[in-house]
């Protein structure tokens, strides 16, 4: 009973994976990392973009391929696809078994098993299932994890087909957050990720709101040593109680992410967004003069239906002005099932494809900049790897896993050696484009 899991797509998709994991470990299936010994293959899926469904159906295909040249009996698919292309998937793939929607990862042992009945697509609105928060996580990393701490998203963002997919925010409990966040430090890590498809607008619906800076302080009173940092803020949904309460506690790393997508009006008009550019450099300063060192995070999106050569020109401007610690940006991508699709004055994907590269160039002289600044000051790393003696890779508090770069940390020959999911002492040397490099002191 070998089963392989492939997860793709971001990090709530991983916590589900890890979840379904944890449920099949229970259930006897010892999991393994060869997909050619294992008896069943699971895929959890993404399908936000155009990029993420084609990767999505790509490794599908590639592991179909084991049901033939090795042991897979059955290939079970979960998560954003089916839920986005429903019954049409069954037919495009054949080489699938079975189908779960994003409201059935609870029956991951029964689909494995082969125990489902009524066809090949299980697909109950997601809006209908509670998170469970009792399930045990198989996780990935032993000193760093995400700790998901709502389901859902409640806005009406034109370019997003999250709520589609996940239904509507449903934030859990405080205490139970608080319970699994308490057995993942027990556990040894060092570092909790919160994340949510809305993070900083958590709590607004349960049945007696809480507000995220309560959440936020209650974390800080258990977790000691431990980094907490949020992922997937939102402009509109993080109050100065949020920022006060990270300048006021160490073990809440001074990191916000927060997307924008756009500063130019008639844009963020057709986008869904409901801020301007005065409130998001009000919104930055407020942060950096709270959480002096705070590094800010945001993404982008290029292209979007309507986007001018002057609409553009306000994105160069103001991440010139804002000067980002870390920026990721996209291009638009369409699909039928949005409401964007509609939308007149689409831009070309060779278009937005120079945009983007165009604002990354930029970027890349500000990151620089900005690291450079680090050169001479001591900052403390949690170490994640060493591909060669005496060389580690690791992260300041500064950088979150997967999508910032990294901090190299480099010891003595003679001195002693960095551990692995552990904290070093570094002093910053040199400064990349995206990555810092320092020795461990």
């Amino acid at each position: 009973m070998h089963l392989y899991l492939e997860s793709l797509g971001c990090a709530r998709n991983q916590v589900d994976s890890e979840t379904m994991a944890g449920q099949l470990r229970l259930a006897g299936w010892s999991l393994t990392r060869d997909p050619s010994k294992a008896t069943v293959i699971v895929v959890n899926t993404c399908s936000f973009v155009e990029s993420a469904v084609n990767e999505s159906i790509d490794t599908i295909l590639e592991l179909a391929r084991f049901k033939k040249e090795g042991s897979c009996k059955r290939l079970v698919v979960a998560g954003c696809l089916p839920e986005r292309f429903r019954e049409a998937i069954a037919d495009a793939l054949p080489e699938v078994d079975q189908f779960l929607g994003t409201g059935a990862f609870a029956r991951i042992v029964d689909a494995v098993a082969g125990e489902l009945a009524g066809g090949t697509c299980l697909l109950p609105d997601p809006d209908l299932i509670p998170i469970d928060s009792s399930a045990a996580r198989e996780r990935t990393l032993a000193h760093s994890a995400y700790l998901k701490i709502a389901e859902g998203c409640s806005r009406h963002c034109t370019y997003c087909i999250i709520p589609q997919l996940r239904g509507r925010q449903k934030s859990r409990p405080m205490d139970q957050i608080l319970d699994e966040a308490r057995r993942l430090i027990t556990g040894g890590v060092k570092e909790l990720n919160l994340v949510s498809q809305d993070t900083t607008f958590y709590g607004h619906d349960l049945p007696e709101p809480v507000g995220f800076d309560t959440l936020l302080a209650h974390l800080t009173e258990l977790a000691g040593d431990v980094w907490v940092r949020f992922l997937y803020g939102h402009p509109e949904s993080i109050t100065t109680g949020v920022i006060t309460t990270i300048a006021a506690h160490r073990n809440l790393c001074p990191y916000f992410d927060l997307p924008v997508q756009h500063v130019a009006p008639d844009i963020l008009k057709k986008m869904g967004r409901q801020y301007d550019r005065e409130h998001l450099l009000d919104l930055f300063g407020r942060i950096r003069s709270t959480v002096p060192g705070a590094a800010i995070r945001t993404t982008l999106i290029v292209g979007f239906p309507g986007e001018t050569d002057a609409d553009f020109q306000q994105l160069v401007d103001f991440v010139e002005q804002v000067r980002f610690d870390h920026l990721g940006v996209f291009t638009y991508s369409d699909a039928e099932d949005l409401p964007a699709h509609g939308l007149p004055g689409h831009v070309s994907k060779s278009v937005a494809q120079g945009r983007r590269d165009a604002l990354m160039v930029r970027q890349m002289g500000i990151s620089s900049t900005n690291l450079a600044s680090m050169i001479g000051k001591t900052m403390s790393v949690l170490i994640e790897a060493s591909p060669e003696p005496h060389l580690y890779e690791g992260r300041s508090i500064l950088q979150a896993p997967e999508v910032d770069g990294m901090t190299f940390v480099k010891t003595l020959p003679e001195g002693p050696l960095a551990a692995i999911g552990q904290f070093a002492s570094v002093r910053i040397t040199e400064a990349l484009e995206y990555d810092l490099i320092g020795n461990a002191i």
